[in-house]
């Protein structure tokens, strides 16, 4: 096992260096002049000299680069001050450094996308496991034909008409805000249920009819029969021996649905007008600001890669037949 996490922890430096290598190169060969675009309108040369010279730009390219990799590492300087580690550069359009304004709005990204990695985990494995359980009855047809139809929504579709009937109309609940959790818990979780419950509902259906089939798919295989035969009880089988083989295949493609996840974090915080990372990029692209933009762009591969290395770990839990060493 530790020979296996050193080797998947090596394995994303060396990717992550690949990632930033390439992004900076494709970012910083565009022919733009990148103070000039710090600089904004009605900018006089000297001033545009002056921003080159304290970004960094009157570099060569390498110099340019190797400056921003040591700077992930150990920091570097800058005219506005030193920027400790990991320092992603500083952003052109509002000169502050790039993780600094990643870290302000990162608690938010995160809240959304674990509580509705969550709900939707609970939900989605419970209904499926209650359909297979049920297996031809109607609680079986109603948990499939809902996860049908529930499974064409999309968020931007789905949460307007959510914020329309429970927030415009009824009044019931208020309009989606962050709240720091260290701050206020209850409004952290008010604030974020109409978003957790649209993201939730999304990909709810999609794990309600994966969870049902490999149950289903479980239920036959010979070592549960063979429980069966032993006059072992049917709910003992059930979640002793198939539950836990049904989850392997759930936690693979959990794992390719990561990044789908963030991605509907990304349309979720635009539809309920929520500042997070995903629309910290979105906003960096319409300014042209590439330093903030390579920044988020590497912290989301970061992000990916972490969570790719908890999902392998996850499979020796799950099934000890698999030997990650």
């Amino acid at each position: 096992m530790l020979q296996f996490l050193i080797r998947r922890l090596t394995g994303a430096v060396v990717i992550m260096f690949l990632i930033g290598a390439f992004t900076f190169f494709l970012f910083y060969t565009i022919p733009q002049d990148f103070a000039e675009l710090s600089c904004g309108k009605n900018c006089t040369p000297e001033n545009i000299a002056v921003i080159r010279e304290n970004l960094g730009l009157d570099k060569p390219i390498t110099a340019q680069f190797w400056d921003f990799m040591v700077g992930i590492v150990a920091g570097r300087d800058f005219a506005v001050g030193h920027c400790a580690a990991p320092c992603l550069g500083l952003s052109f359009d509002s000169g502050n450094f790039v993780w600094d304004s990643i870290m302000d709005r990162f608690p938010l990204t995160l809240s959304l996308t674990v509580g509705g990695l969550v709900i939707f985990l609970v939900l989605g494995l419970g209904s499926g496991m209650l359909a297979a359980w049920k297996r031809g009855t109607v609680v079986d047809k109603v948990v499939s034909g809902a996860s049908m139809v529930l499974s064409s929504f999309q968020i931007y579709f789905l949460g307007p008409i959510v914020l329309g009937i429970f927030v415009y109309s009824t009044g019931w609940m208020e309009n989606p805000k962050y709240v720091p959790f260290t701050d206020d818990p209850v409004g952290w979780a008010v604030g974020m249920l109409i978003p957790w419950a649209v993201m939730a509902t999304i990909f709810t259906a999609q794990y309600t009819r994966m969870a049902r089939s490999t149950m289903i798919e479980q239920l036959q295989e010979e070592h549960v029969r063979t429980a069966r035969a032993k006059g072992m009880r049917q709910r003992y089988v059930f979640f002793r021996y198939a539950w836990r083989g049904s989850l392997t295949p759930i936690v693979t493609i959990l794992g390719m649905d990561l990044s789908g996840l963030l991605a509907g974090a990304v349309v979720t915080e635009f539809t309920f007008d929520l500042a997070g990372i995903g629309r910290l990029a979105v906003e960096s692209s319409l300014t042209k600001d590439l330093p903030l933009t390579m920044g988020v762009m590497l912290f989301g591969a970061f992000f990916i890669l972490i969570l790719n290395i908890i999902v392998d770990l996850a499979y020796a839990y799950i099934d000890p037949r698999v030997r990650l060493a």
